[in-house]
This record gives C-alpha cells, structure tokens and sequence, in this order.
C-alpha cells in the first residue's frame, strides 16, 4: 500500500487494475478525483452528484464509487507549498488507483512546470487523447445543421511537437545546433542539402515513431469495432503532403496496422473501390479497374500504370474471398484525409466521418474546432488513455472570475464523466447521464452560456439546479 504524506485514501473500496491495457473493474472502486482551479469549485460537486445519482439509479446498491480527493493546480500550491503544482502524492495516488478525473487546472506561471495537463499525460503515457463531439438537441450552434456532426477526435497524446524538444533563438545549445545542422547534417542529405536554417531562428523537433502511432491508432480502430454501419470507419488526419516522413509516416503506419494486425476486420478505402468495382462488373478487367480507382490512370507512365494493376491484382487475389461480395461493407473502413481538408469537410460533409484519429497538434486543432460546431467547450468532454491508467478532464479552461458564483457550465466535467463511466463498462448510468443532459438542454434548462445565446433568450439555471435538472430527468 502506497504511504501519502497528506493524503488519506478511503477504507472502503477496491482499486482498479489493469490487463493488456483493460480495465478491471470491481464494483466499490476507488477513483482519485482532481477538483480543480477557478470554477472547478462549482463544477466537479455538480458533477459528483450526477454522477452518483446515476449510478444509484442504475445499479441501487450493488455499485457505487468511493470517491478520493486529491489535488493539483493552485489548490495543490495552497497544500503542499509554492510551485507544487504536481505534488508525488497526486502522482502515486493515480499510479495506485489507476482511474482518475479531473477539473480545469491553471496553467502554471512563473515557475514550476510548463503545463499540467501535458504532465499528466506523459508521467502516465496516456497516450490516446479521447474528444467525443456529438451535438444535444437544444444547444445554441452557429451551424445550421450541428446535428449531422458525430466524431470522436482521437489525439495522439504523447509525441509531435508537444514533446517540448526545442530551443530558444537566444540558446546556446539551439545556436550551435543550428550550426551543426547547417554545416553537417543538411549538406550531407540529399533532398534537402541546399536549404539552410536562418541564423537566429527558435528551433523545435518534431518525433513521430511507428510503434506510437499504431498503438494509437489501434485505440482507434479497437473504438471503431464496437459501433455499427458506416459510423465503422477511422479517418487518418496527417499532413503528410508535406511532412512526408513525420506525418506522412503516420498515415502509412495506419494503413499498415488495418491490413496486418485488422486483416479480418478493416478494409481500407481503395481497397473498397477496387472490390465495389468487381461486384458491379464481375467481368471488369484489370486495368479497366485500375482506371476507375486512379482517374489519371490514362495520363500516368507505363510503369506508374503498372503499380496501380499490380495493386488491383494483389486486392483481388488476397482479400476478394475474405472481403468481397458486400462482406466489407460491414468492416471498419479506414481513409485518410489531408488535416486542412477536414477542417472544412466536418463543416460541409461532417456525416462522412465517425473516428477522427490524429496527431498531436492536429487533434489539439480540430477537436476544438468540432466542440465549436456542436456548442463549444462548454460541452466538450476529454479523455486521456493508456495501457496503465486513464484520466478523465474538462476541455476548457478555469475561468477564474466566474469562481465561487455558482453559474458556470458544469456538462464538460459531467460528460467526461460519462466517458469515464463507460470506460468502466458502467453503460446503464452512462446513459442515464446523457438522457437527462439531453432532455435538459431541450427543455431549455440551461447555464447562463447556452441560455444567453438562445433565441428568445431564456433565463438561465445555476450550476447546481443544472445539475438537479439532468438528474430529475434520467
């Protein structure tokens, strides 16, 4: 058992363990909670008694969760003392319990460590960044039609440019690594020996590694196996058009994983046409079919052409048994789409597209573009996840002159807490949650944010009596 130095986990409960990166859940578990900064003092006890008022409708007695207090941002330095934003117990205490959520946290300043969040997530390797954007019926959007987005955003959370290898203009390090590059390892590559850093320049390292992105995108897929119909489909986001060996890389890795390791349960989306083809002309020859998944086909150099028929026949002759005939119809389909595109086409064509699975920076970019779309962070939740332990967070930030007045929105916090609740397989107090949030923002029984913006306006809830309206409608 794990010594705290100011904390005082509960006597009652069990902990959370995990296999091949599975939770196992009993049914009294003890789940570390993180209250948060600013208008965390209003949200997480409106979220806690949703929460465990759904879970004792579901399940009566027979479960229930016995909840742990730890801290982090400025109530932990209020605690453990200046600058300890991140104190060991909070860390040994998630290690030890495994599940945890949390409340919007303060970025730090002035000392200390760059950001809280970005901690959490490498200290644990939770490497999946989990961002659900659906829309609630009621919820005041600037989109005509917010109801036709359902994505979930999966965020690769622990490499790309959040890694934080870089350096300042000014560094010395950064100033004779420059150097190095300019003078050695730039003149010595062949693609780019003619380019050079400017001198002065801030610098940063961008890793993407294979075994990163596919335990990533196999979250993903593994996600996409337990829905149905077309919403069976993972979308690589990359920018690989230009960042060829980075981003690029991660779409290949993609596509390696869903025909390797998903043989049986992907099919990816050339694949599907070449096969679509054939069902649709069983007689079509092979270069005709070519043709069809390449309209260029025709202007390409013979041996250009000779790899899209060598691609055709491999199709055919491996997987045309397994996968053709419509079987492949109901498997995961898995595409890919340049990062700049789908800003655009989760605006114009957002009910193509189910599980979003991204790099970092990306996934920071559109999964809050998305939450725009569906009502703002307000109503995003978050997930963190890997193989040894999973945090559940608010998507927005503290809002610190709304502390204390009982008015902010809560349903980031108690969404993600429904993510949580599914997480440990507890789907009959999930779904309560969601009714009642649903029925709410219906209704019109809403926080200040959303009623302000809804025509005619309407007069808003507290944050507590919001709380109080989703549970008197589970």
């Amino acid at each position: 058992m794990t010594s705290f130095e100011k904390l005082t986990p509960p006597t009652q409960g069990e902990k959370i363990k995990f296999k091949d990166g599975l939770p196992i859940v009993p049914n009294n578990p003890i789940i570390p909670f993180i209250r948060g900064d600013g208008t965390g003092v209003d949200i997480w006890p409106a979220t806690q008694k949703v929460i465990d008022k759904a879970i004792e409708k579901a399940y009566g007695s027979n479960k229930s969760i016995e909840w742990f207090k730890i801290y982090a941002g400025d109530e932990a330095c209020d605690l453990y003392g200046t600058y300890q934003y991140l104190p060991d117990d909070t860390i040994e205490a998630i290690r030890e319990y495994g599940v945890a959520i949390k409340g919007p946290l303060t970025t730090p300043v002035g000392g200390g460590i760059r950001s809280l969040n970005v901690s959490l997530r490498q200290i644990f390797d939770l490497y999946s960044c989990v961002r659900p954007c659906r829309y609630y019926p009621g919820t005041p959007s600037p989109h005509k039609h917010p109801e036709n987005l359902d994505v979930i955003v999966y965020r690769e959370n622990t490499e790309d440019i959040y890694m934080g290898i870089e350096w300042n203009a000014n560094d010395e390090i950064g100033i004779n690594l420059i150097d190095y590059l300019n003078k050695t390892v730039i003149p010595s590559s062949e693609n780019i020996k003619q380019r050079r850093i400017p001198i002065g320049s801030g610098i940063g390292i961008k890793p993407v590694s294979k075994f990163g992105s596919q335990r990533h995108i196999r979250r993903a897929i593994q996600h996409a196996l337990k829905l149905e119909g077309k919403k069976r489909h993972v979308t690589l986001v990359h920018k690989g058009n230009i960042m060829k060996f980075t981003e690029g890389s991660f779409r290949d890795w993609g596509y390696e994983l869903a025909t390797t390791e998903f043989r049986k349960d992907c099919i990816t989306e050339r694949e599907s046409w070449i096969l679509s083809n054939i069902e649709k002309n069983p007689s079509l020859s092979i270069e005709d079919n070519a043709e069809m998944i390449d309209p260029g086909y025709k202007s390409l150099t013979k041996d250009k052409q000779d790899i899209i028929c060598k691609e055709v026949q491999l199709v055919i002759s491996n997987i045309n048994k397994t996968h053709g005939n419509g079987k492949w119809k109901k498997m995961v389909l898995v595409d890919d789409r340049i990062a700049d595109s789908i800003f655009q086409q989760i605006q114009t064509r957002p009910q193509d597209y189910s599980i979003l699975a991204t790099l970092n920076l990306n996934g920071d970019y559109i999964s809050d573009a998305a939450a725009a779309i569906v009502g703002g962070l307000g109503m995003a939740p978050g997930a963190n996840i890997g193989d040894q332990a999973a945090i559940f967070e608010a998507t927005h930030g503290t809002a610190p002159k709304h502390a204390g007045l009982d008015r902010i929105n809560p349903g980031s916090v108690i969404l993600s807490g429904v993510m949580m609740l599914e997480f440990l397989g507890w789907y009959e107090a999930a779904n309560l949650i969601t009714k009642g949030l649903s029925k709410s923002i219906s209704e019109k029984k809403v926080t200040y944010d959303l009623a302000r913006l809804m025509e005619p306006k309407e007069s808003p809830l507290s944050c507590s009596a919001f709380a109080n309206s989703v549970i008197q409608r589970f």
